[in-house]
């Protein structure tokens, strides 16, 4: 079992940045690749970014391309979302997500998730 608690949402203006970290306990993160997924109101929950478990490949979605960029320590068990030029359509809650597979883009494939943290972006 993994247990994820994301931390670091908050209200940030237009063009600000944050930074999200995701901790882990239960098993380590060496294990799994890890992804960073969000959801509007009203809408899906989507994916925005997914890294392996040796950190040395990176995947994300083309809305966010060159503003996001995912990380991992797997010494602390974290991972995190640096977010800059951040726009109000980024509003949304951000959830982590582990995997067994290999930086999968699907959540089906994710068998472990956050609880979620609420990043605001105001105009």
């Amino acid at each position: 079992q993994v247990q994820l608690v994301e931390s670091g949402g908050g209200l940030v203006q237009t063009g600000g940045s944050l930074r999200l970290s995701c901790a882990a306990s239960g098993r380590i993160l060496v294990n799994y690749a890890m992804g960073w997924f969000r959801q509007a109101p009203g809408k899906e929950r989507e994916f925005v970014a997914t890294i392996t478990w040796s950190g040395s490949s990176t995947y994300y979605a083309d809305s966010v391309k060159g503003r996001l960029t995912i990380s991992r320590d797997n010494a602390k068990n974290t991972v995190y979302l640096q977010m800059t030029g951040l726009k109000p359509e980024d509003t949304a809650v951000y959830y982590c997500a582990a995997s067994e597979y290999t930086m999968p883009t699907m959540r089906t494939y994710y068998g472990y998730w956050g609880q979620g943290t609420q990043v605001t972006v105001s105009s």
